[in-house]
């Protein structure tokens, strides 16, 4: 019911997360397969985000396939630190990843996103139990009202 609703979605949906930077290609699809045959069989719905918040590199092949598979965006946490300190200096951890340009041009696409913060929740948005971030307080007739703060 909630899936049919739009309240609950799938993400990635592989029967587990491989290791991006040297599959082999058929195992890498194969992993997917199951993953998403099983939810099409159960629920009907095929994934359209993925995340993997910890494969060590990607191959470049990757984002081929992950455009083939259907996804419309990709969140990931782990990327070269060199990469990481330029993409976050020129504000560039959203992009486009176009595999094989020269080849597929813009054809094959997914919008992609490295994780600021890499497993943790932005900074101020820790909600863990042992945070010492404040939970988001959208009652205006409270005193702790923090919404339009959180938003900012």
């Amino acid at each position: 019911m909630l899936v049919k609703q739009g309240r609950l979605e799938f993400i990635n949906a592989g029967w587990s997360m491989s290791d991006e930077a040297c599959p082999h290609y058929e195992d890498f699809i194969n992993n997917m397969f199951i993953g998403h045959q099983f939810l099409l069989e159960e629920f009907g719905v095929k994934p359209r985000v993925g995340w993997h918040i910890d494969p060590f590199g990607h191959s470049n092949v990757s984002p081929r396939l992950f455009a083939d598979m259907g996804f419309d965006a990709w969140f990931f946490a782990r990327l070269d630190y060199q990469d990481k300190d330029k993409r976050l200096q020129d504000i560039e951890m959203e992009f486009l990843w176009r595999p094989m340009y020269n080849h597929f041009g813009k054809s094959k696409q997914v919008f992609t996103h490295a994780l600021y913060q890499h497993y943790s929740a932005p900074s101020g948005f820790n909600f863990d139990t042992y945070s010492g971030d404040d939970g988001i307080v959208d009652n205006p007739n409270l005193s702790s009202y923090n919404l339009d703060d959180k938003v900012q």
